[in-house]
């Protein structure tokens, strides 16, 4: 996707359409706390021990929120994010890649 993005920028540039990807980090709800609820299942740990994991991996030891998305998405589309095209923005609370 990020590829992909990047291509459509280039060409879609010269006719003033902007193209950005943006990568989301674990954003809070139902379908990550099933995935986190699951894996502390098959590790037979507490739910809280999986989440806390999760958050130890980011820099800012939380998880993405839909509106942490859409103010990004807003902010890109409003004039202050006019000269933004061809990026990947990652909206992850800083994830830390596993060693």
């Amino acid at each position: 996707m990020i590829g992909f993005s990047k291509s459509l920028s280039i060409e879609l540039g010269s006719d003033g359409i902007r193209v950005n990807a943006i990568c989301p980090g674990s954003v809070a709800g139902p379908r990550i706390e099933s995935v986190y609820r699951n894996k502390a299942a098959a590790r037979g740990v507490d739910y809280a021990v999986v989440l806390d994991e999760a958050l130890a991996r980011t820099s800012l030891h939380r998880l993405v929120t839909a509106d942490d998305i859409a103010n990004t998405i807003v902010f890109l589309c409003s004039p202050a994010g006019a000269n933004i095209s061809g990026q990947a923005i990652a909206v992850d609370a800083d994830v830390q890649s596993l060693v």
